[in-house]
């Protein structure tokens, strides 16, 4: 039987100040150049994509404990919605002006950090990756 992770508030709160520098860096470069979709912005997508993933990763501890087998949780579909949802944002910013296109690296840019933030707020496993890839066979 698998355990059923859970988060205190200092593990929450390290997350998201983990999530949201790393997203108000490149939010900085943003801003420094005077683009749309600047440091507030990029911090608010880090810091929310990565508020999501651990709501969907630890929001449910008591649910999911009481619930016994009846219950199942895919954290995977939080994730897969942040990603649709910040598409859509990005496809808000994205204009064509004759042959010109802008603002596709500042919809890159939101993209980017919604990633950062997942990975700010996801579970650590706390394991190393394996240098050597898995085996196809059994021999």
């Amino acid at each position: 039987m698998h355990s059923i992770p859970a988060l205190g508030w200092d593990g929450v709160l390290l997350r998201l100040v983990v999530a949201a520098p790393l997203g108000g860096a490149i939010g900085l470069e943003r801003e420094l150049d005077e683009k749309a979709a600047g440091l507030r912005t990029h911090i608010l997508v880090a810091a929310g994509s990565a508020l999501f993933t651990i709501v969907s990763a630890y929001g449910f501890h008591d649910f999911l404990a009481n619930g016994g087998n009846v219950v199942r949780l895919d954290p995977t579909r939080i994730a897969a919605q942040i990603v649709t949802g910040i598409g859509f944002l990005g496809a808000g910013v994205i204009f064509r002006q004759g042959f010109t296109v802008r603002g596709l690296t500042t919809a890159a840019s939101l993209w980017m950090v919604a990633a950062i933030g997942m990975a700010a707020g996801g579970p650590a496993t706390g394991k190393a990756p394996s240098s050597r890839p898995p085996s196809l066979s059994s021999a």
